[in-house]
C-alpha cells in the first residue's frame, strides 16, 4: 500500500470519525442530562459528566406518569407486531423461494412495489377500515396487519426470501426422499437454518413497533392504551419545563432496544451481510 492509499484512507477515517461523533452527541447529551441535577442540563459546555450523579429525574418521571403501564404496553405491541412479522415474513418467504406456483415471480415484484408507497398514502383508507369494524382505540391494527404481511412487513418477506433462496436445494430433495412433507421441511430443516435472517427480523421490527409514534398517535384515543413514545410526548406537551424527567423517560425508553442488539448483534451482522447474495 503506497504513501498516498494510506493517506487517502486517514483522511476518509477521520472524515467518517466526526460525522459519527456528530450525530452521537445528542444521544450522549441526553443520556448525561438523564443523570444531572436540573440546574446543570442547559449549561455550557453541554456534554459533561454530572456532578454529582443522581436518579433524581427518573424518580420525578415515575412520580409525574405512570411509565410502567406506557412500557408494558410498547412491550405488548413490540412482542406481538414481532410474532407476526416472523409468521407472515417466513410462511409467504418461503413460498416464494421455494413452493411453484404460476407467475411466482411476478407477484413477488407486485408485493415489493408496495414498499414504494408512502404510508400516508394508505393512512387513510387504512382508518376507514379499522374505524368501520371497531377497531380504532385498539391494539389490533398495530398488531395484525404484520400477521398478513402488510405494511413495512413487505420488507421481511423479501429478506426471508433471498435467505430461504441461498440454502442448497439439495437438503430440502433429501428431506422429501426420507418422507418428510412440505411443513416439515420448512419447520425442521429451513427455518433453523434461517436463524441469521430471523434474528434481523426480530430486530427491525421490534425497533419499529416499539419507537412507532404515528401509528399509537392515529389509532389510540385512551391515555390508558398509549406506548412510552405517545407518552413521551404527550410528558412534554403537559410538563414541557421538565425537562430532567423527559430525558430520563428517553433514556429509559432505549433500555429495551440496546439489550435485544447486544444480544442479537452476531446474528444480526450476519443476516445483513449475507441476504441478497443470491437472487
Amino acid at each position: 500500500m503506497g504513501t498516498l492509499e494510506i493517506v487517502k484512507r486517514a483522511i476518509l477515517y477521520l472524515v467518517l470519525a466526526a460525522v459519527g461523533v456528530l450525530f452521537i452527541l445528542p444521544f450522549v447529551w441526553m443520556l448525561l442530562g438523564a443523570f444531572k441535577q436540573p440546574q446543570q442540563i442547559m449549561t455550557i459546555p453541554p456534554i459533561s459528566l454530572p456532578h454529582p450523579w443522581s436518579v433524581e429525574n427518573f424518580t420525578s418521571a415515575f412520580q409525574l406518569t405512570t411509565v410502567w403501564r406506557y412500557f408494558v404496553n410498547s412491550l405488548l405491541v413490540g412482542s406481538l407486531s414481532t410474532i407476526g412479522a416472523l409468521f407472515s415474513s417466513t410462511v409467504v418467504g418461503y413460498g416464494f423461494a421455494r413452493l411453484p406456483a404460476k407467475l411466482k415471480n411476478f407477484w413477488f415484484v407486485v408485493a415489493l412495489s408496495t414498499m414504494m408507497l408512502p404510508y400516508q398514502v394508505t393512512l387513510f383508507p387504512q382508518f376507514l377500515v379499522y374505524y368501520k369494524i371497531g377497531w380504532v382505540n385498539t391494539y389490533l391494527p398495530l398488531v395484525v396487519p404484520t400477521f398478513l404481511g402488510i405494511g413495512g412487513t413487505t420488507l421481511f418477506i423479501f429478506l426471508m426470501r433471498q435467505f430461504f433462496v441461498t440454502i442448497p436445494k439439495e437438503m430440502e430433495e433429501a428431506a422429501v426422499i426420507d418422507g418428510c412433507s412440505t411443513f416439515r421441511v420448512f419447520a425442521n430443516i429451513m427455518l433453523p437454518l434461517t436463524r441469521p435472517a430471523l434474528v434481523t427480523v426480530i430486530l427491525f421490527q421490534f425497533v419499529f413497533a416499539w419507537n412507532d409514534f404515528f401509528g399509537p398517535l392515529i389509532y389510540l384515543n385512551s391515555s390508558d392504551l398509549y406506548t412510552l413514545p405517545v407518552a413521551i410526548a404527550t410528558f412534554s406537551s403537559e410538563f414541557g419545563t421538565e425537562l430532567g424527567p423527559l430525558l430520563s423517560l428517553s433514556t429509559f425508553a432505549l433500555v429495551p432496544i440496546m439489550i435485544l442488539f447486544i444480544i442479537g448483534q452476531k446474528s444480526f451482522v450476519q443476516g445483513i451481510s449475507t441476504t441478497g447474495l443470491k437472487g
